[in-house]
């Protein structure tokens, strides 16, 4: 018997079905310690359990809580951020009810904020990481800062310290080619020291240009060849979906990438199965190497596409790091199809002369390029 955790329930636990969990009774009192805390592993994890409570190694708050028990395959990690949340919680009722329609919501601003000053610490991270190494796409990985940010700095449910571990959650980078971003959040998160960032690109080193499984914690598949991710991310899906798997797919792709056939064929068959479990996220910049996308094999509409498909459309502004919450938030909820989040972004989104601007697909800044974009996002922090 497992207890389920759903990530969104930050300010108290709030437990749910779904994810083939089956509901079998509640216990008005059963005493348990939360949450299960280790600074150290940068978050913290529900455990196998029995009637008799859950043991925390640190212990932030204790009480009587009215429970839902689920029997499930699935154990279900929490975002490092709930620790954060936790240690800034003023005061809580030593009794308190989690059942999910009674419990107490997280504070959203303070998981906005979180999120908005790693995404700028990514942006500051990457731009150092591409200038040293000479080499790079800054526009890219700009453009998905806030996107990546969001996933793992508040909404996947992983482990730094078990990154293989059968239930976390599974994040595909179908645009590879945007590592500066990824490379710093897998850091930022304590897959690997933030030290070897300064690697990236460096002969020998475990960050190449284009990720790899076999190399790093925390990567899912390889990726580089654009239409290879996402159809590898709906066969995890898929397999999450026979299993009856608690684990949720997320997978980013850029725009340009939707121009290959294999991107629909996976669309077609991911539609077809219901694969609820799998959010897309269209990296929708408008913009591919050398021009913009309409110019050169036109998309829109995007939408009406993605829904003909049997596909679950929201479209919003990808640098709003609110409204990305709050999407991922109601991706977490049971649903028979699969969605598609169409995050309207800038290229370059953050330094001036790359906003917008296809020459920054691919570009390595001069040194007073770089000191201006510093000043920039050091100036974005403290407004």
């Amino acid at each position: 018997m497992k207890l389920i955790a759903d990530g969104s329930g930050i300010a108290a636990p709030r437990w749910r079905e779904g994810n083939g969990a089956k509901w079998i009774g509640t216990f008005q009192t059963l005493s348990v310690s939360l949450p299960y805390c280790r600074p150290e592993r940068q978050g913290w994890r529900c455990r196998d359990s029995n009637l008799a409570g859950l043991t925390t190694p640190c212990q932030f708050l204790r009480g009587t809580f009215e429970m839902k028990i689920f029997e499930s395959r699935s154990l279900a990690f929490v975002p490092p951020f709930a620790y954060e949340n936790f240690r800034r919680a003023k005061s809580m009722s030593s009794s308190v009810e989690s059942r999910a329609e009674n419990a107490p919501q997280p504070d959203r601003a303070v998981r906005i904020a979180h999120v908005r000053e790693r995404a700028n610490w990514m942006r500051r991270r990457l731009l150092k990481m591409i200038f040293d190494a000479g080499q790079g796409h800054p526009g890219g990985d700009l453009s998905a800062s806030d996107i990546v940010a969001t996933l793992y700095f508040d909404i996947l449910r992983i482990d730094p310290k078990n990154p293989a571990a059968p239930d976390r959650d599974r994040f595909v980078l179908s645009k590879g080619h945007c590592t500066g971003a990824l490379y710093s959040a897998l850091a930022g998160a304590g897959f690997f020291p933030e030290a070897e960032l300064d690697t990236y690109l460096k002969p020998e080193s475990r960050l190449n240009g284009h990720p790899n499984r076999t190399y790093l914690p925390g990567i899912e598949t390889n990726t580089g060849p654009l239409g290879h991710g996402f159809p590898v991310a709906t066969g995890i899906a898929t397999a999450g979906q026979i299993d009856q798997a608690g684990y949720r797919v997320f997978v980013l792709t850029g725009d340009g990438e939707l121009q290959e056939g294999s991107m629909w064929e996976a669309a077609m068959f991911a539609g077809h199965r219901g694969l609820g479990n799998l959010t897309l996220i269209v990296d929708r910049n408008r913009l591919q190497q050398g021009a913009g996308t309409e110019d050169t094999n036109a998309l829109e509409p995007l939408a009406d596409k993605w829904r003909a498909f049997g596909w679950e459309v929201v479209e919003l502004d990808g640098h709003d790091v609110g409204a990305l919450i709050d999407a991922f938030d109601a991706a977490a909820e049971p649903r028979n199809k699969p969605r598609c989040i169409i995050a309207n972004t800038f290229k370059g989104n953050g330094v001036s002369y790359m906003h917008d601007n296809a020459a920054w697909h691919h570009g390595v800044p001069n040194a007073d390029q770089y000191a201006l974009a510093l000043s920039e996002l050091e100036a974005e922090m403290a407004a």
